[in-house]
């Protein structure tokens, strides 16, 4: 296999609002992103993914677009992002934007013009339906909360908005709708841009408008026609091009994944889904402090492992993003220096190890950690405050709220970049549009690059591994253990040589397991000898030929 093959790429995500600020407005903007390549590139990623930049009014921080040719002017210029694409690919670095073709801003020119009347253009762009006489068409509920639908009254309809009220559902059963998105996203291929992340792009095919007896996810998500639709946008924009596409899988499932990145089927590249993330969601329920299910995130993280090597398909792998807590306030631990640092290191091992593309979420690299709010007036996410409304109102303390949302707000993962020891992390010289973590004059990049033993080396150590060494790539997956309550250990295969990873994920030692071979040469490890039993948060990676 070519050395220059995508699949061998491991993927940077900066969230701009938070990575770094130039100009003093306390939020992040393009060129702070310019300034901080040359650190982006000593990690050694290939891929920088930006979160929307595009024009907005950011009721959900830019998954709400109001026009997708425009750079939104809190973070810059369109010559500002055509710099960017020109010093990532200056230093060998290329640039995937963010995209949402399920839904756009209500202010969008598009819904704008659709709200005008029923015979208007552009109304059929979007999902508009009469009411019944209990309210909405439907009962489905919105994943922000409530009910999925919003009344217009000035004409006498609803429209269809899964997500946020400011974020209309497109219609993509309308060809002219599906064309202005096809030359959309060729005007940003021709711009420059190297690839493209889908939001939500399962979502995008609506089946039939019935009341559910649950949240009517089984009516939008992977829907009739949406592999139809991937496949048509694949032959209008990026199929004959090099460009990375990865769809966001809300909900989804295997089968449906092998068929989004079969390579024959002319659809996406590979994609994320979220299963494994939901391991302390008890019941399917989010808002709730709960710990995580450790036998179920092995067994969900293999069957995507295996399934997807099996049937050649792609994943995205990834503990971190913008949407999801901290991983090591999550699932390792961060009460101490110690364990902050050998968890953070042991998770990164477990992770990058698997098959599929490495995603790394900005601060990730260097171990940072949930802020810990203690008042709700230092959060700022949508989905959090309706979280917060809904639980005082269902009679929860205003103590328990705030326990829930400093395990599960998306705001855990939103605070800036901790760059150095000064004033706001060196994040901005103004007040930041969200506090800092206040570990950040022990947490950040400066601190991170004086220390050989910092998780950030880890990191690098692992992207260089995944380029240098095809196993990672092309490999085969054997889980391993997978009862164990503490180890969660897998095997990669590959031209008669074997890759033992093994990961302690709890804070005690113990032994190491007897039905597992380790034998062979340590390629990392977050320990600096090898010992008789497995350590506290102890994590490798052995390497050895198979006889």
């Amino acid at each position: 296999m070519a050395s220059n093959d995508w699949r061998k790429s491991v993927v940077y995500q900066i969230y701009p609002k938070s990575f770094n600020d130039t100009t003093g407005s306390g939020e992040g903007d393009i060129p702070g992103i310019i300034e901080k390549l040359d650190y982006v590139k000593m990690l050694g990623v290939d891929y920088v993914w930006l979160t929307p930049v595009y024009r907005s009014p950011m009721n959900d921080n830019g998954y709400d677009i109001s026009d997708y040719y425009e750079v939104n002017p809190q973070f810059g210029t369109k010559e500002d992002l055509e710099k960017l694409l020109e010093a990532a690919h200056g230093r060998g670095l290329k640039v995937m934007m963010d995209i949402v073709i399920n839904h756009t801003s209500t202010s969008h020119n598009w819904f704008v013009e659709s709200r005008k009347s029923k015979d208007n253009k552009y109304r059929d762009y979007y999902i508009w339906k009469d009411g019944t006489e209990a309210g909405p068409p439907t009962n489905w509920e919105s994943k922000f909360g409530g009910n999925a639908w919003t009344y217009d009254d000035k004409t006498n309809q609803y429209y269809l908005r899964l997500f946020d009220v400011s974020q209309a559902d497109l219609n993509w059963e309308n060809e002219s709708l599906r064309k202005e998105i096809y030359e959309m996203i060729n005007y940003w291929i021709d711009f420059g841009v190297d690839g493209f992340r889908f939001d939500v792009v399962n979502l995008i095919s609506k089946g039939e408008f019935k009341n559910s007896d649950g949240p009517g996810k089984e009516f939008y998500t992977d829907g009739p026609k949406v592999h139809d639709y991937i496949n048509e946008l694949n032959r209008n924009t990026f199929g004959d091009k090099e460009v990375m596409t990865v769809g966001e899988m809300s909900s989804t499932t295997i089968d449906h994944c092998l068929k989004y990145t079969d390579p024959k089927r002319n659809e996406l590249n590979s994609v994320f889904n979220f299963h494994h993330l939901k391991v302390d969601y008890p019941g399917g329920e989010k808002w709730t402090l709960a710990n995580y299910d450790f036998i179920e995130l092995k067994r969900i993280l293999m069957d995507w492992q295996v399934a997807m090597d099996e049937g050649g398909g792609w994943n995205a792998i990834f503990w971190c993003n913008h949407d999801q807590p901290r991983i090591i306030s999550r699932f390792g631990q961060d009460d101490t220096e110690e364990n902050r640092v050998l968890s953070g290191k042991m998770l990164a091992i477990a992770l990058h190890g698997l098959k599929g593309t490495p995603y790394i979420y900005q601060g990730e690299e260097i171990g940072m950690t949930n802020p810990k709010f203690t008042r709700i007036d230092q959060y700022r996410d949508v989905e959090s405050l309706n979280a917060y409304s809904a639980m005082k109102e269902n009679g929860m303390t205003n103590a328990q709220v705030l326990d829930i949302l400093g395990s599960k707000s998306r705001d855990n993962a939103r605070t800036p970049m901790q760059w150095n020891k000064d004033r706001h992390g060196g994040f901005t010289t103004g007040e930041p549009w969200i506090e800092l973590a206040e570990n950040y004059q022990e947490i950040n990049v400066e601190t991170a690059l004086e220390d050989e033993n910092s998780i950030f080396y880890t990191y690098q150590k692992l992207i260089s591994l995944r380029h240098e060494m095809d196993h990672f790539t092309y490999g085969s997956v054997i889980p391993h253990l997978m009862k164990d309550r503490a180890v969660f250990a897998y095997e990669r295969t590959y031209n008669e040589e074997t890759i033992t990873v093994i990961a302690n994920f709890r804070n005690k030692s113990i032994p190491f397991p007897e039905n597992l071979d380790t034998r062979g040469e340590i390629l990392i490890s977050n320990y600096e000898d090898k010992s008789t039993e497995l350590r506290p948060f102890e994590a490798l990676m052995l390497y050895r030929q198979t006889p």
